[in-house]
């Protein structure tokens, strides 16, 4: 009988069965599909465009697609419209708008699977309808060319929010990782604020610099978002957020996604993000249209972000950091912003989007309710849609 046992067990394993999930896993599994799902940012954008990848299915590389999207119970993704820097003015327009058409070709396709998000009321009914709810952002304000009628464009399009910066300070307001050329916003970058305010669009102060954050917050009559940062309590980096400002942005009413890249929430492999960043900010091409697109290609894939390896980060460094934004800013301003598909380094657990059971697992073992797991996982950033973008 003992033999038996041991060959059935074998046949099992070898066949791909997992053994039996414990009850706090269980459990997690069954609230996870229950849940909102946003996560507040993600790069995946970049692999439907620059390698031809079909979100509709199951891959093995990158971190996200809709079969993983639907097993994480991630059911309202944001995805990024980023176009690196050296793209300048009209040209970083054309790319925003490539890339545009490249999610309008997922919506043509999966009608049935994913729809187009562009208010509080849409999220809630694509979700009621199992469906995913696509939201579209901006990542970088160079995306707009200094342009206010671009902005109310890419908002009539059914972009909801834009980061103000990228890695590289632009012509109006201060990145985290570039230098303080305006220290903070100028005034143009001051009425780009204002300007999303009366239009319904969301700030997002990601990538920007301390003094562009605080010059954002004085500006913006409406709650911002953080929508993929970590915590410099945990991991010394200019682009997480420090207790200061988790606490300022609670009190403006925003929410911190948290963001997991391994660079982010553990401090051993942060050297290795800044000479990335470092290395993505020399780069200055010097080439339009096509020419640029090919480089664009090239540059992505040599990123390693399409097959990110596991850094010295853990699913523990990422509940670690949403405890302690917690504790600092409260429960109702910290939500998920993973950052897949735009990270090269992943914490181990939390390799793609489909492992976000886990993370649930982890946070009530940790003893958050049900109901702060619904928060995190969704509500607080659907707060923010509401109020900014209204119903």
């Amino acid at each position: 009988m003992t033999r038996v046992l041991f060959v059935l067990v074998t046949l099992l394993s070898a066949a791909g069965i997992s053994q039996a999930e414990t009850p706090v896993e269980s459990r997690a599994a069954q609230l996870q599909q229950h849940v909102l799902g946003v996560d507040a940012h993600n790069d995946t954008v970049q692999r439907l465009l620059l390698s031809g990848a079909d979100l509709g299915v199951r891959s093995s590389k990158g971190s996200v697609d809709l079969p993983r999207l639907r097993e994480g119970g991630m059911h309202v993704p944001f995805f990024a419209l980023w176009v690196p820097m050296y793209y300048k003015g009209s040209e970083a327009v054309r790319r925003t708008l490539d890339f545009r058409d490249k999610m309008q070709e997922v919506f043509d396709k999966y009608p049935d699977q994913i729809g187009l998000a562009t208010s509080a009321e849409d999220i809630q009914h694509l979700v009621q309808q199992g469906k995913i709810a696509a939201v579209l952002t901006i990542e970088g304000g160079h995306q707009i060319s200094e342009d206010l009628a671009v902005l109310r464009m890419y908002r009539r399009i059914g972009i909801l929010s834009m980061t103000l910066t990228h890695f590289r300070s632009n012509s109006w307001a201060d990145s985290a990782t570039g230098p303080p050329d305006h220290n903070g916003l100028t005034d143009f970058g001051k009425g780009v604020v204002r300007e999303m305010n009366r239009i319904g669009m969301i700030v997002d102060v990601s990538h920007v610099s301390d003094k562009t954050f605080y010059d954002a917050l004085a500006v913006s009559s409406k709650p911002v978002i953080a929508s993929h940062s970590s915590c410099r309590a945990l991991a010394d980096f200019p682009r997480n957020m420090s207790d200061d400002m988790l606490r300022a942005l609670a009190k403006n009413g925003g929410v911190v996604g948290v963001n997991f890249y391994s660079a982010f929430l553990n401090q051993k492999d942060a050297e290795l993000a800044r000479q990335m960043i470092a290395a993505h900010n020399k780069r200055e091409p010097e080439m339009t249209g096509a020419a640029l697109d090919e480089y664009a290609v090239q540059d992505w894939k040599e990123s390693g972000e399409e097959s990110p390896i596991v850094g010295s980060a853990t699913i523990e460094d990422a509940v670690a950091c949403i405890d302690h934004i917690v504790k600092t800013a409260g429960i109702d301003h910290v939500g998920i912003g993973s950052d897949f598909d735009g990270i090269e380094i992943v914490p181990r657990g939390l390799e793609d989007v489909s492992k976000m059971p886990a993370l649930t697992a982890a946070l009530l073992q940790r003893g958050y309710s049900d109901g702060d797991i619904r928060k995190i996982m969704g509500e607080n950033f659907l707060r923010v849609v509401r109020q900014v973008v209204g119903h």
